[in-house]
């Protein structure tokens, strides 16, 4: 069912006069003539208001992990609401799903990450962990550890705290941000960073960053290291093979700990249940979202390794943070029934084995392209980078503009893609299949053929 076109009018005269969008240039939204209105969802499509039927490349906002329309999270949630619809954690009080909720998580999640706290989104589960680990050094009796390192282009939210840890530059520019207390190194990113450097030595290079960082502040003064296992929102950096060893040896080598950022890679997303299995990683804390209910309701979670948690236990004393929906028993229930589903259809072996590997092969015939310089992905997550000249890794001026004409002329073509400067992103469902890769890539090509033309290169 479509809408009336004159409803489609009202809808983004009211959604321009009333609603203030996140990341949006309010200015240019109403030159545009107002937002696209997505009405219906359904398996990997969307549908707007005019009837256009769009395959969505980016799974919401890298969250649709299982896909749209799934009558089984709708029940979840109507049975829970039907049960118990809210109570709090305070007061020494849980609720089933919440309980069940962490214990799942714990056997679900990297050795030794086996308690749960519970939030709303990757931001506040970031803002959790940084007031959980300085209050942590100072039970341990160092309260001057309380520098968070974090690397350029790094996204963990837009919370001031999470905002500050993260490394985006324009965020930054809004705000007085950073905050004290929060420093950044280069990123893993070869393709704008490696010059000469082969991928393997360029790897080495930015963790030697990371040590290079903590002595320059002091290891006494540094609280932890924060990285997304592959920077997401950054541009899907996927670092070298040599970079995470080296990081998670520096750490501990400087009794810094260690937190893994798993908001996008989390729940399958690169063909492992948790992207820290696949880089060997052992972190003191994990942060998950998005993909833990498939983005059908708000929930996150910083799961404690024993280092942290076993302190905050044996020192005693109040914890004073946390949020009116820390472990809300419907998102908890809905949550629960996500994972019953990436477990019952093998969605994780499904990418493993098949559309993460096709996918990486039907990019990769993009590499012939004359603005395309690199191809990567892990999983069902990858990257195009256009850019001016291949052969040296040269961008288009200014940057950005390249991917944000490549970016309007996928959404033209009812598929939408995602660009982090002339990166082209994409994140899918995991439920594609490889028709769905095939017409992504397909039209992606024509729009890169698009693109090349308006910037005058074909």
């Amino acid at each position: 069912m479509t809408s009336q076109p004159d409803q489609t009018v009202r809808w983004r005269e009211s959604d321009t006069a009333h609603h203030l969008h996140p990341f949006t240039d309010y200015k240019g939204l109403a030159e545009e003539g107002g937002s696209r209105i997505i009405t219906h969802a359904d398996g990997v499509h969307l549908t707007d208001s005019e009837g256009r039927r769009i395959l969505d490349a980016m799974a919401g906002l890298w969250c649709v992990n299982v896909g749209y329309g799934r009558p089984e999270l709708a029940q979840a949630a109507y049975d829970q609401m039907l049960q118990l619809p809210y109570y709090n954690a305070f007061f020494k009080t849980a609720t089933p799903p919440s309980i069940e909720l962490a214990a799942k998580l714990a056997e679900l999640t990297p050795k030794g990450l086996d308690r749960a706290f519970f939030g709303s989104s990757g931001s506040d589960a970031n803002d959790t962990m940084v007031r959980m680990v300085r209050h942590f050094w100072a039970l341990k009796g160092q309260p001057e550890k309380t520098v968070f390192l974090s690397r350029v282009h790094a996204y963990h939210g837009s919370t001031m705290a999470s905002a500050s840890l993260g490394g985006q530059a324009a965020m930054h520019g809004q705000g007085g941000l950073p905050l004290p207390g929060f420093e950044h190194v280069m990123p893993p990113y070869w393709f704008d960073y490696g010059g000469e450097l082969s991928p393997a030595t360029f790897g080495e290079a930015a963790a030697q960053a990371v040590e290079d960082k903590i002595l320059s502040i002091g290891p006494e003064n540094v609280a932890a290291f924060v990285g997304e296992p592959l920077q997401g929102a950054g541009g899907v950096i996927i670092p070298p093979e040599t970079y995470w060893p080296r990081v998670q040896d520096i750490c501990r080598k400087y009794d810094v700990l260690l937190i893994v950022d798993e908001v996008i890679t989390g729940f399958g997303r690169t063909g492992h249940w948790f992207a820290s299995e696949y880089y060997g990683l052992e972190p003191d804390l994990m942060i998950l979202a998005k993909g833990i209910t498939s983005g059908y309701l708000p929930l996150s979670a910083v799961m404690v390794g024993p280092r942290v948690a076993d302190t905050l236990i044996a020192e005693g004393g109040e914890f004073f943070h946390g949020f009116t929906y820390s472990g809300h028993p419907v998102a908890c229930a809905v949550a629960l029934e996500n994972l019953a589903i990436l477990e019952r259809e093998q969605l994780v072996e499904k990418v493993r084995d098949d559309t993460g590997p096709y996918l990486a092969r039907r990019l990769a015939e993009l590499r012939d392209h004359p603005i395309v310089g690199e191809v990567r992905s892990l999983g069902l997550v990858g990257a195009v980078e256009l850019c001016a000249d291949p052969a040296t890794r040269r961008h288009f001026e200014p940057l950005g503009k390249a991917g944000t004409i490549c970016r309007d002329h996928c959404f033209a073509s009812d598929v939408i893609l995602r660009a982090v400067r002339d990166a082209m992103i994409v994140s899918p469902p995991l439920t594609f299949e490889r028709t769905h890769i095939d017409q992504m890539v397909d039209t992606l090509r024509t729009c890169i053929d698009r693109t090349a033309r308006d910037l005058g290169v074909l």
